[in-house]
């Protein structure tokens, strides 16, 4: 299993400021997003790469720890020290999770050996079977985080993962909130003295995505707009959750900070998939850069016409 440089893929430097490591991977996302380009499997396993070095370098736990070892992060995992422990008493596989349990993350194979993401931990103290060994032992209840994108968080889905060689299918119901824990019965540890199966808890996580923000139900959603559309209003389109392409007006003399609301066009709701929140847009005038001689000419007819 290869190191993964998380910092080359976003094509950043290691000095780079959480701000900038997010500006460099929505600018990439929206290039290499599935929903771009479809039926593209070479653009699709960029975008989970770059969705995975995100979440690395955005979150300064993770950024500390992947800095710290580096490249030199084998040895630790061969000495034993695992990355992501389990707490004292708990369950904590130290091999080759994927071949236990398979790539239950849905990151990389190097992301969950790293972080400990795809294996499982006890997500309880002792058996409440406890006792003589001859007695039979409930088996301990694994817990572990499945990563899904905002996408499959609002239109539900499935997702099929391997536990100890079996298939099962996990199902992501619509509008599934960040946090949510779903319960797997039987799914845990084998039970001792024909003690019963613990269970799997999973633990969802949505990655952030390249241009839409949620807060509940809402997205929102940063439109740039040209000045000369701000100013004489105009047309532009917008593309969805769930890939509809829209037009939105924009009304002469538009201010930047502008927010438009699509009522309806949100997340669906979990205590109700038919109904969706609102999609939020905010105007972002784009001042123009370079400007030709007859441009700046222009302008300074503009201006002298204002006073």
């Amino acid at each position: 299993m290869d190191f993964k440089d998380y910092y080359k893929i976003l094509g950043v430097a290691k000095t780079a400021s959480t701000d900038e490591i997010k500006k460099a991977y929505r600018k990439l996302a929206m290039k290499y997003h599935p929903d771009r380009n479809p039926d593209n499997k070479a653009y699709e396993d960029k975008f989970k790469e770059l969705t995975e070095a995100n979440e690395v370098l955005s979150d300064p736990e993770k950024r500390k720890k992947y800095d710290t070892l580096g490249s030199n992060w084998k040895q630790y995992a061969n000495a034993g020290s695992g990355f992501g422990g389990a707490g004292q008493g708990g369950y904590h596989f130290s091999g080759d999770m994927n071949d236990l349990f398979g790539n239950v993350g849905g990151f990389s194979d190097f992301f969950e050996s790293f972080f400990g993401g795809g294996g499982f931990r006890s997500a309880g103290g002792r058996s409440p079977f406890g006792g003589a060994r001859t007695r039979a032992q409930r088996g301990s209840d694994y817990e572990s985080t499945l990563n899904i994108t905002l996408e499959e968080a609002h239109r539900g889905g499935e997702r099929q993962l391997k536990v100890d060689g079996k298939k099962i299918k996990v199902k992501i119901t619509p509008g599934i909130q960040e946090g949510k824990r779903l319960r797997l019965k039987g799914m845990g540890a084998q039970g001792k003295s024909g003690g019963e199966r613990g269970d799997l808890y999973l633990k969802i996580h949505i990655t952030d995505h390249p241009w839409f923000e949620r807060k509940g139900d809402d997205l929102y959603f940063n439109l740039n707009v040209d000045l000369y559309s701000a100013v004489l209003g105009g047309k532009e389109k917008i593309e969805t959750i769930d890939g509809k392409r829209l037009m939105v007006s924009i009304d002469k003399g538009t201010d930047s900070g502008t927010s438009l609301r699509l009522r309806g066009m949100g997340m669906a709701k979990a205590d109700n998939p038919n109904s969706r929140g609102d999609l939020f847009v905010k105007v972002v005038i784009n001042v123009p850069k370079k400007l030709s001689k007859k441009e700046i000419e222009l302008f300074e007819e503009l201006r002298e016409l204002k006073k």
